[in-house]
């Protein structure tokens, strides 16, 4: 039976595995980029300095633990939080970026 956090509607189970996925550096640095706005696979591993294959491996985690979204732009996966709470907790870690969201859907949110 899972445990309720008082107050929240999410489990301590349900929280537990968000930090497992945000656990990894990797993913860490990858929430910490799409922060400042929606990216494509590869720009995002191109910033991160890291081969395409493993950024995409990491972004399906994130994608699986159902923090982040992809969408197909011209046969790209664009990748944006799909979690606004993010910018909160990483606001929190002291990790958010210093400049605001660039895309219409973050703008949005």
């Amino acid at each position: 039976m899972a445990a309720a956090v008082p107050g929240p509607t999410r489990t301590v189970e349900e929280v537990a595995e968000v930090m497992k996925a945000l656990g990894h550096p990797l993913r860490l640095r990858l929430v910490i980029l799409l922060a400042e706005g929606d990216e494509h696979v590869g720009g995002l591993a191109e910033r991160l300095g890291i081969a395409q294959a493993i950024a995409s491996q990491q972004l399906r985690i994130l994608r699986m633990s159902g923090l982040v979204a992809a969408t197909r732009d011209g046969g790209f996966a664009v990748y944006r939080l799909r979690e606004p709470r993010l910018h909160k907790l990483l606001r929190c870690m002291g990790l958010h970026p210093a400049q605001p969201p660039t895309s219409a859907s973050e703008a949005s949110r």
